[in-house]
Parts: structure tokens; C-alpha cells; sequence
């Protein structure tokens, strides 16, 4: 328990970030006027970056000869960068022209996202690493997605500190002095799992060279070779399918919910006569609901029902959230968009428990085909898809605030924008999610075949051990 708690504190910093880059990025479009395409830019090249490098880490990391394991020391190193690079991403002046700011912002994001990468692809394979069993693997994600859900709980309270004018005179203030204390808190929480989850000595196994020049050799292995063993696996390219549609139909859309709050259910009014602290509800409520309730009952489910029903419920029981949320949205009555919230939750809130679990399932198929042992590998795949992905989420969004005719920055917004928001926020996330369900419908590493899969494996490293 200790080491799934352990690892549960990595997984609050590891969304914990985002989470807050998701709050202070309107930041950009409010106070420093970034247009739709700047959002674009600066959401989607920092992503396209960090799944380049995702899947060089998998692969230092899955050959990393040390004392320690083969994880440890990255997970310490990148938390101290993105600590650091966080801090200083976010010391933006509205008194700067607008290409100073971007082109700032832009560069200091992506030492962050590389600080990222070291910290977080080494950080799953530790959690892929640390059981064989087939229900136990489901039981460490999720106390480790419960854990990590709070950062979800904590967050959207920023937006009541931020629009608050007796701590900060501005948001773009709130941003740079916020900032600091996010990054020292989560680079401490990143960095618990070095310490306490310990790897056994690596330092005599047979494995790759890691130097810079043999990496620069091995690219095709890492971009071509990898990725095609990895999608040869029908299950293993089934969750990234289907990760990717959910999650990242989520995330285009996501930032909506603050604009939808502010501009259709308070015409645009802020502060404590308007939305003030109905966002900040929106997203701690949810979050409360998805700790509390979604992620015990996807495990429990995940137990009787199996890990692909499991998935099959859960998504469909957030469309029915999507649904009730186009209808309960209603101005001079915010909080009854509360009570869509415990359906909409179980998108998300079942996705990465499940999803997280099959993975650690299908990188013991991978073994059995290929004998290698490649939970970095798989785990920088699986992100990688999910992160680039959120790139093009970013990206998109840009695109959809282009398209409705959303003014940055403006006081009001027309009708055709507002509603615009809302078709996207909700119809968006219903069709990715329909099709994910559709892609997993056939999805074939039930209990029985991952038991037959850990039997065969372990037949064959005795009959190895036997023989040396």
C-alpha cells in the first residue's frame, strides 16, 4: 500500500500540471490577448514535441543499466526540470508585446513538456512494473487515479484566487506568483516515487547502448520498428484508438466549460455578482464525484463485469452526462448543471483506470510474442498517442474559437458564439466516445487470457532458470 500510495503522489503531479496549465492558459487569451491561433500554436507545438521525445525516453529508459533500476533517477531528474521550467514559463508581463510573450512562452513550454517527458514516461513503466496480477494492476491504477484526481479537485479553486482582487490585482499577477508554489508543491509529489518505489539493480542485464550516438542509430527502431510491433498488437492499438478519441474529444472542448459558465449563464459578468466561483464548482464537484464515486465503482465493475465491459458502462453512462449537460446549462440557474455531473464524470473517470490496467495486460502479450520486456516502450506508445492527441485538441480548439466568431477578451459574446460552444461541448465528446465504443466492442484480453499469458510466462522463465 505504501507504494501505491507512493505512486499515487507521482500521479497527483503528473496531473496536477496540466491541470493547471489548463487554467492559467485563458490567462492568455483574457489578459495578454492572444488570438485563436496563438491558443493553437502554443497548445499544439509544445505536445507535438513532447510525443517526439516520449518514445526516446521509453526506450533510455527501458535500457538504462543502474544500481537503482531502470526508472528512478528520470522520474527525480524530471521533476526537478519541470519544476523549475514551470516557474519560469509563467513569468509573462502584459507590458511585453504580444510577439514577445508568445514566442516566450512558446520556448519556455517546451523545456517544460522535455521535463515532461523524463519524469512521466519512466513514471508509468514504474506502475506497468509493479504487479503481474490481473485485478491487482486494475486495483493500483485506480487508487493511483484517485489519488491523482485531486489535483482536479484543487484546481479550478484558482480561478476563485485569480479573480479575487484582495490576493492579486490582476490575473496575469496571479499567474506568475501562483505559478511558484504549483511548481515547488508538485515538484515534491513528483519526486516520491523515485524514493520510494525501488527498482532491482539493473546494471548487469543485457541490455541496448543508450549513448547519444547509438539513439541517434537506433531512431528507426524507436519511430518504425517499435511502433509497428507495438500496433501489430490488435489490443494494444485498440486502447490507443480509443484513449486517444475519448480523451482528446474531452480536451478539445474542455476550456469551454469556463467561457459557457462566464458568457451564457452570466452574460459575461465575473467576480462574486456573477460566475465568480460556478467554474471553479464545475470542475472540483466533478472531480469529488469522480474520486469518490466513478473510480471505486469502475474498479468494482472492472471486477465482476471484466476490464472491457467495465469501459463499455462507464463511457456510456458520460454521453448520458454530455446529453443532460446541453439541457442544464440554464441561465439564472447554474447549479443545476451539478446534477449531470456524477454521469459526466465516468468519461474520463473510468478511462485511464481501465485503460492503464489493459496496457500492463498487453505488454505481457507483447513479452510472450517477443521476449522483450518493454513496459517504457509501451507506456511512451500509449502516451505518445495520447499526447499528441491533446496537441491536436489544443490545436483544434483554436479552430473551433475561430470558426463560432469568440472574440477574445470581449465582454459579451454573440449568441451564435455562445451556442457554437455549447453544440461543440457536448456533441464533440458523444461522437469520439461513440466511436471508441465501437472500437473496443471486440477487444479480446479478458481474465482467462491474461491468466493464460502470465502461466506462459512464467513456464518460460523457470524452464530459463533451470537451464542456467
Amino acid at each position: 500500500m505504501t507504494k501505491k500510495i507512493a505512486f499515487g503522489f507521482g500521479m497527483l503531479a503528473n496531473q496536477m500540471f496540466p491541470a493547471i496549465i489548463s487554467i492559467f492558459i485563458v490567462v492568455l487569451v483574457q489578459s495578454l490577448g492572444f488570438p485563436g491561433w496563438m491558443w493553437g500554436v502554443v497548445s499544439l507545438v509544445p505536445r507535438l514535441f513532447d510525443a517526439i521525445t516520449d518514445p526516446i525516453m521509453g526506450f533510455i529508459s527501458d535500457n538504462t543499466k543502474s544500481r537503482w533500476g531502470r526508472r528512478r533517477k528520470y522520474v527525480m531528474l524530471g521533476a526537478i526540470i519541470m519544476g523549475v521550467s514551470f516557474i519560469v514559463m509563467w513569468q509573462l508581463f502584459k507590458d511585453n508585446s504580444l510577439d514577445y510573450n508568445f514566442y516566450y512562452f512558446l520556448f519556455t513550454s517546451l523545456v517544460f513538456y522535455l521535463g515532461l517527458t523524463i519524469f512521466s514516461v519512466p513514471y508509468v513503466a514504474m506502475g506497468y512494473e509493479m504487479s503481474d496480477d490481473f485485478h491487482e494492476r486494475t486495483n493500483i491504477m485506480a487508487i493511483a487515479q484517485f489519488i491523482g484526481q485531486w489535483a482536479w479537485v484543487i484546481a479550478p479553486w484558482f480561478w476563485v484566487l485569480m479573480d479575487d482582487k484582495d490576493w492579486f490585482s490582476s490575473s496575469e499577477v496571479a499567474v506568475r506568483e501562483l505559478a511558484v508554489w504549483v511548481a515547488i508543491i508538485c515538484m515534491l509529489f513528483a519526486m516520491i516515487p523515485a524514493i520510494f518505489i525501488k527498482g532491482k539493480s539493473t546494471i548487469n542485464e543485457d541490455y541496448e547502448s543508450i549513448t547519444f550516438s547509438s539513439i541517434l542509430k537506433k531512431l528507426r527502431t524507436i519511430f518504425v520498428v517499435n511502433f509497428g510491433e507495438a500496433f501489430k498488437l490488435k489490443s494494444f492499438r485498440k486502447l490507443c484508438i480509443a484513449t486517444f478519441l475519448v480523451f482528446n474529444a474531452f480536451q478539445t472542448v474542455a476550456a469551454f466549460t469556463y467561457f459557457i459558465i462566464v458568457y451564457y449563464l452570466f452574460d459575461g459578468v465575473t467576480g462574486p455578482d456573477g460566475a465568480w466561483w460556478w467554474p471553479t464548482l464545475f470542475g472540483s464537484v466533478g472531480a469529488l464525484v469522480t474520486s469518490f464515486i466513478v473510480i471505486p465503482l469502475v474498479a468494482k465493475m472492472s471486477k465482476i463485469l471484466g476490464k472491457k465491459k467495465a469501459f463499455m458502462v462507464s463511457q456510456s453512462v458520460s454521453i448520458f452526462g454530455y446529453i443532460l449537460l446541453w439541457f442544464l446549462f440554464i441561465p439564472g440557474k447554474p447549479y443545476m448543471f451539478l446534477f449531470a455531473l456524477p454521469f459526466f464524470s465516468f468519461g474520463i473517470g473510468g478511462l485511464f483506470t481501465l485503460m492503464m490496467s489493459m496496457t500492463a495486460d498487453v505488454i505481457d502479450l507483447d513479452e510472450l510474442q517477443t521476449g522483450k520486456r518493454r513496459e517504457g516502450v509501451f507506456g511512451a506508445i500509449y502516451w505518445w498517442m495520447v499526447k499528441f492527441g491533446f496537441g491536436i485538441a489544443g490545436g483544434l480548439s483554436g479552430v473551433i474559437f475561430s470558426i463560432i466568431g469568440f472574440e477574445s477578451g470581449a465582454l459579451t459574446q454573440t449568441e451564435e458564439a455562445i451556442t457554437g460552444l455549447r453544440l461543440f461541448f457536448s456533441g464533440l465528446p458523444i461522437f469520439g466516445t461513440l466511436i471508441a465504443l465501437y472500437v473496443m466492442y471486440d477487444y479480446d484480453i479478458d481474465e482467462k487470457r491474461a491468466n493464460e499469458i502470465r502461466e506462459q510466462l512464467n513456464e518460460r522463465k523457470n524452464s530459463l532458470t533451470a537451464i542456467k
